[in-house]
């Protein structure tokens, strides 16, 4: 038997984050290393969907990771998520830098659908369909378009949803049935260029 080729398991595989952070608090680099691997790729492609930049995602992920080390020896947050702060700091920055670069312009309120968006979203499985929903996803105000991708792309609960973005869950829920309405109707009236047809 070769156990060279066999995938190592993983030492933190069991390990909740805030012990990670603990860790990286006293100087520990596995730590900071496995950490970072469980944060980043998920970070990365929510702000990268906010701000439709990859390298500027990046800056703001690193920058994320070092705001979080850098206050690793004083996390005493009982009952936070690290993962939630996180996002909380990402999203504050990503923020700053799409206001810095342009003017935030609301949409108008939207019609209510006539296509239900979990059907919508199960249709689109090649790249241009995903490439439409980005497209769709880009049109929402910023608010609805973090709380769409928290709930139903990084499957976030509404309490942390609530946490991150420093509002209450009535308003989350909120958000999220508007920001889908406005998707569903947006996918709706791409149906023909996306290839799918009405059931």
């Amino acid at each position: 038997m070769n156990s060279a080729s066999s995938p190592r398991p993983d030492p933190w595989a069991d390990t909740p984050d805030a012990a990670l952070l603990v860790r990286v608090g006293h100087g520990d680099p596995q730590a900071a290393r496995a950490l970072a691997g469980r944060l980043a790729p998920r970070l990365f492609r929510h702000v990268s969907r906010m701000t439709g930049d990859a390298a500027e995602a990046e800056d703001i992920v690193q920058e994320t990771l070092l705001r979080l080390w850098r206050m690793a020896p004083e996390w005493r947050q009982e009952g936070a998520q690290v993962s939630t702060w996180a996002f909380r700091v990402a999203i504050n920055l990503a923020t700053d830098r799409l206001r810095a670069r342009r003017p935030q312009v609301p949409l108008d309120s939207v019609a209510e659908p006539v296509a239900d968006l979990t059907d919508a979203v199960r249709r689109m499985t090649d790249a241009e369909r995903l490439a439409a929903l980005d497209r769709a996803m880009a049109r929402l105000p910023e608010r609805q378009r973090i709380a769409v991708s928290l709930r139903h792309i990084e499957e976030m609960s509404n309490p942390e949803i609530a946490e991150i973005m420093d509002i209450t869950v009535e308003a989350v829920e909120s958000l999220t049935a508007r920001g889908k309405r406005a998707l569903a109707e947006a996918l709706k009236g791409q149906k023909d260029a996306l290839g799918y047809q009405d059931d």
